[in-house]
């Protein structure tokens, strides 16, 4: 685990930072990832415990669900899902709620189905865009050079935060074609995100249509020095023309 690798001046891991690096600083003295995040936990979010103790054959959110501890491995991909759970609290356990009704009601397939499938995407890869309506609809139909060229200044009144923890856990070696799944928030723009109020959203009927934008993050203004130029956004591989 490259705990070391982790650039927190990186501008999306701001609403991370703090608690971040005081459980990065702990593993690296000896604690597991598990027992890190547990001690800066909230009273509203989960303990932490090592993986051996999610039993074998159980699944994982069924698990979470049951006993309200969340299985860690000692590794960058269960760090940042701790940090989430440390973060948005009421969403994290939200999708664990959705994911273990679904695994009740249809147990674990090889198929997870249109919901489990959202929810997994948006867990994994999401992220939450408050902009103004100019940019969401740019983003939404692709155009780039309208989003990040000739509309840039209005990202001064937009927020981005990056949800899901495989997306962060990628972006400790940033690449140009890495790509969240966008669900857009009405939550007005400010510095911190209302994790309740995100929480309440979270409909089962409108995430089953995977209501998602993608967005190369690097694009971002601000995120990437590159992208100060207009060149940066030509590349067809990565920022890819609607359907």
């Amino acid at each position: 685990m490259s705990l070391s690798a982790i650039d927190w001046a990186q501008p999306w891991l701001a609403p991370y930072r703090a608690r971040g690096e005081a459980v990065a600083q702990a593993v690296q003295q000896a604690s597991s990832v598990a027992a890190a995040l547990s001690a800066l936990r909230p009273e509203n979010a989960p303990a932490f415990v090592p993986q051996d103790a999610l039993p074998t054959g159980q699944a994982y959110e069924a698990h979470i669900f049951e006993t309200r501890t969340v299985p860690t491995r000692d590794n960058l991909h269960d760090f940042f899902n701790g940090l989430v759970w440390l973060a948005f609290p009421h969403t994290k356990r939200r999708l664990n709620q959705l994911q273990a009704g679904e695994i009740a009601r249809r147990g674990v397939a090889t198929v997870r189905g249109p919901l489990r499938d959202a929810l997994t995407l948006f867990d994994e890869n999401g992220a939450l865009l408050d902009a103004p309506p100019v940019l969401w609809q740019a983003l939404v139909e692709r155009d780039w050079q309208r989003l990040f060229v000739t509309e840039r200044a209005r990202w001064q009144e937009a927020r981005l935060w990056l949800f899901g923890h495989a997306l962060l856990e990628k972006l400790v070696t940033p690449r140009k074609p890495i790509t969240a799944h966008v669900l857009r928030t009405p939550a007005g723009a400010s510095a911190a995100l209302d994790d309740a109020a995100l929480a309440g959203t979270l409909d089962p009927a409108w995430l089953r249509t995977k209501p998602f934008a993608a967005l190369p993050v690097l694009g971002v203004p601000g995120w990437c020095a590159e992208n100060a130029s207009p060149a940066f956004y030509a590349d067809a591989q990565v920022f890819r023309p609607r359907a």
